[in-house]
């Protein structure tokens, strides 16, 4: 096995281990046997488990706002809004403990690594949606008055809780209703007129 395939079981394994105990629960011991390798090899890819989970947000984050950035590619504004909700969502469907380990363990710990993975999803994921919200808002497709930077957190999280929401609570709910929703919700709190 390759080294690149190898740290991607390492990442698999500690993501699930993770989002199921936590980061302090979760020992390397463990994360080797899930992936099916020896301790050493989580050493030598890594240096630690610190060094492990670092490199799995970035890896993480680093995939997401790629999938967000190619969703917006090349579309019109509000299409590109339309795209980015449902790559969010699709990213979330599919790689559901990663997501799981983002809410549950910024929310449990608070400094640290989890400074750095909100900076990364800063960077790397809402940028994008701001980035369409910009074009939207210059294209006159939105209000001009909307603030771009909150919008577009708000528009992350809220589609990341409400995909967790579905994936947990109703997961034989079809993906193409959820994101409907999301959208129709969307264009009637940005796209309404501008506050007198």
């Amino acid at each position: 096995m390759g080294r690149t395939a190898t740290r991607e079981r390492l990442f698999t394994a500690a993501v699930e281990l993770i989002a199921e105990h936590g980061f302090t629960a979760t020992t390397v011991d463990q994360i080797a046997e899930r992936a099916g390798v020896a301790k050493g090899t989580v050493y030598y890819n890594f240096g630690s488990k610190a060094a492990l989970f670092s490199a799995l947000l970035d890896y993480g984050v680093d995939r997401l706002g790629a999938c967000l950035r190619e969703a917006a590619a090349g579309r019109p504004p509000l299409a590109a809004l339309e795209a980015v909700v449902g790559a969010e969502l699709a990213f979330i469907g599919e790689h559901e403990s990663f997501a799981r380990l983002l809410i549950a363990e910024a929310w449990r710990s608070g400094g640290g690594a989890w400074h750095q993975a909100a900076l990364l999803i800063r960077e790397r994921a809402i940028e994008v949606v701001a980035d369409v919200l910009r074009a939207a808002v210059a294209a006159g497709e939105l209000r001009a008055d909307l603030d771009v930077e909150t919008a577009a957190a708000a528009v992350f999280g809220m589609v990341l809780t409400v995909a967790l929401h579905w994936r947990t609570l109703e997961p034989g709910r079809p993906l193409q209703d959820v994101h409907a929703t999301l959208m129709d919700l969307l264009r009637g709190r940005i796209a309404g007129p501008a506050a007198p």
